[in-house]
C-alpha cells in the first residue's frame, strides 16, 4: 500500500507542472503604459484580479513605440504563455503575424478583429456607454454647450463622439463642442494638450467636457476641475481623479475582458472569434460611486436608467459611426 501511495503521489507531482505549464498568462499593454488611468489602467486591473483570485502569475509588457510590437509578441509566443492579450486595436498587424505561427496558442486582442481560429477578438460598443454619460451631461449643464476631447482621430474614437453627441442631443444639449487630439499615437498621451483643448471648449461655453483620450485625458479632467466645470472620465472608474468634478465615467469593461480570457484560458474554456460588448452584455456603462452621487439627480439617474432600458430592449438604436463613417446626430 505504502509503495502504490508513493506511486500516486509522484505520478500526481509530474502531472500537476504540466497543467501549470499550460497556463502562462501574458498582457501587452498600448502606448501611454499601464498606469494611464484609463484604458491600459483597465486591463492591468483585470490582469491582477485574475492573479489574486487563482495565484497565477502573469508577465506583461509596455510598448514604447511600434516598432516593439511583433518582438514582444513573438518572444512570448515562443517562451509558450498561454493565452497571450493584447490592449489596443494598434496589435493587429503584429497578431496576424504571429498567430498564425502558433496555432496551439491562444490570443485575444482588445478593439480590433482578427479572424483566425486561435484569436479571441474584443470589441466594444463604446457609443451605447457614450450616449448615456452624453445624457448626464446634457443635464448637468447649464450653458447647455458642452464638450468633447478625443484622442486620436480614428474610426474608434469617432464612436465615442457620436455616441456622446447623441445623448446629449437627447436630453437638450444645443451644442457639442468636438475637437480631436491628434493623428498620431502620441494623442493617446498628451495631457498638455488635453487641458489646452479643454480650456478652449470651456472658453466657447461648455461647462461639460468628455475625455476619450487615453492618458491625454488626465489633462482635461484637471482643466475643466480648475475652472470650476465638469469632467466626464472614460474607460476605468476616474470619477476619483478630481473628485466633485467629475460627473461621471463611461465604463469600458476592459478589465472584465482581460480576467475572462486569462480565466478561459486557465480553465480550458477559451475560444476565438468576436465578441462584441455592449450595455445589454455588461461591456460598457456609466460610473456612479461616493465621488459623484452629489453631483447626479435623481432626476437625472432616472432619464439615464430608462435610456439604458431602452437601448438593451432596441427600443433605442446608438447609431454606431463606424458603420458608415459618419454621425447622424
Amino acid at each position: 500500500m505504502k509503495r502504490i501511495v508513493l506511486g500516486l503521489l509522484a505520478a500526481t507531482a509530474m502531472v500537476l507542472p504540466a497543467f501549470a505549464a499550460d497556463v502562462q498568462p501574458a498582457i501587452l499593454y498600448d502606448l501611454g503604459g499601464k498606469f494611464d488611468k484609463s484604458f491600459n489602467e483597465a486591463a492591468y486591473h483585470g490582469a491582477e484580479k485574475f492573479k489574486t483570485e487563482t495565484g497565477v502569475a502573469y508577465v506583461e509588457f509596455e510598448v514604447s513605440n511600434a516598432s516593439q510590437r511583433e518582438q514582444a509578441l513573438r518572444r512570448f509566443a515562443e517562451d509558450g504563455r498561454n493565452p497571450i492579450v493584447m490592449a489596443g486595436f494598434a496589435w493587429e498587424d503584429a497578431l496576424k503575424a504571429v498567430a498564425k505561427d502558433y496555432p496551439d496558442l491562444k490570443f485575444a486582442i482588445i478593439d480590433d478583429a482578427v479572424d483566425l481560429p486561435n484569436v479571441r477578438s474584443l470589441v466594444f460598443k463604446e457609443n451605447e456607454g457614450s450616449y448615456l454619460v452624453g445624457i448626464l451631461a446634457a443635464m448637468a449643464s447649464k450653458s447647455k454647450k458642452v464638450g468633447f476631447v478625443g484622442g486620436m482621430d480614428i474610426p474608434l474614437i469617432r464612436k465615442f463622439e457620436c455616441g456622446y453627441v447623441g445623448g446629449a442631443k437627447s436630453a437638450g444639449a444645443t451644442d457639442v463642442i468636438q475637437n480631436m487630439t491628434g493623428d498620431t499615437p502620441a494623442a493617446w498621451n498628451d495631457p498638455a494638450k488635453g487641458g489646452e483643448i479643454a480650456k478652449t471648449q470651456i472658453d466657447q461655453g461648455a461647462d461639460v467636457v468628455y475625455a476619450a483620450a487615453g492618458g491625454t485625458g488626465v489633462g482635461v479632467l484637471q482643466a475643466a476641475a480648475d475652472a470650476g466645470k465638469l469632467g466626464v472620465g472614460v474607460d476605468s472608474n476616474q470619477n476619483g481623479l478630481q473628485p466633485g468634478k467629475v460627473l461621471t465615467s463611461m465604463l469600458k469593461r476592459v478589465d472584465v475582458a482581460v480576467y475572462n480570457a486569462f480565466m478561459d484560458g486557465k480553465n480550458g474554456t477559451f475560444k476565438g472569434g468576436v465578441q462584441n460588448l455592449g450595455l445589454k452584455e455588461g461591456g460598457v456603462d456609466y460610473a456612479m460611486d461616493d465621488n459623484n452621487k452629489a453631483l447626479v439627480t435623481d432626476d437625472m439617474k432616472a432619464a439615464v436608467e430608462k435610456a439604458k432600458a431602452d437601448i438593451i430592449s432596441g427600443k433605442v438604436q446608438v447609431h454606431d459611426y463606424t458603420t458608415d463613417n459618419a454621425c447622424p446626430y
